[in-house]
């Protein structure tokens, strides 16, 4: 292969659009070339090479570079809504007695004696959570006592129904709570608060506490 080269100089300004295959099997990257007869001249930025024709196997165009696509431009993230915080089961205990007409401190001091307020609380006999709705009185109430607020509204609504049940008995207020606590069939049984230390117990708790709360 005959070369003869009139000028090298590293330059790279611009990239190269084609290269030049050599028989050999070199390959050289260059901006352009020109066919002077027998004499192929290949220009690479500022330097030019000649070398023979019949040493030059073919040119291969080079692909053009792909630019890198531009960023995406994203908006600013919209801030999102701060969900207001889950209200207190006391205060779920409060909002149920009013949206059943009773007192709410009446009701809140049921729920007390039940659960403590407690929404986790299960009692020996099944019992779920807050004002401590049997799974079967909570399906009749149509409420899932699992969810705080459902069961307290189904609490409340139950305590309303006993009151209007003995609506009639000078004891009304007693015999409503013991069916709340041990079941109205007990109550009707033994006309009254059943003989259970229990219910007994938790009858007069509740009565003693709310006719304080009254006086005060």
């Amino acid at each position: 292969m005959r070369t003869v080269v009139l000028s090298l100089v590293a330059a790279a300004a611009l990239p190269a659009a084609e290269e030049a295959v050599f028989t050999s099997g070199f390959r050289m990257r260059v901006d352009r070339h020109e066919m002077v007869g027998e004499i192929v001249r290949l220009y690479a930025g500022t330097g030019v090479t000649e070398v023979s024709r019949d040493s030059i196997l073919r040119f291969e165009a080079e692909p053009a570079p792909v630019s890198p696509p531009a960023a995406e431009r994203k908006e600013p993230a919209m801030p999102q809504p701060v969900p207001a915080p889950a209200p207190a089961p006391r205060e779920l205990v409060r909002q149920a007695a009013l949206e059943h007409g009773l007192p709410p401190d009446f009701v809140q001091l049921v729920a007390a004696a039940e659960s403590g307020f407690e929404p986790a609380a299960r009692s020996v006999k099944g019992a779920i959570g807050l004002m401590q709705l049997m799974p079967a009185t909570a399906g009749d109430l149509g409420v899932d006592p699992y969810v705080p607020a459902e069961n307290a509204r189904g609490g409340a609504k139950y305590l309303r129904e006993l009151l209007i049940k003995y609506k009639d008995y000078p004891d009304q207020l007693s015999r409503s709570l013991a069916a709340y606590n041990a079941g109205p069939g007990a109550v009707d049984r033994y006309n009254g608060v059943p003989p259970y230390p229990e219910t007994q117990r938790y009858v007069q708790r509740v009565i003693d506490r709310y006719l304080k709360a009254r006086r005060q």
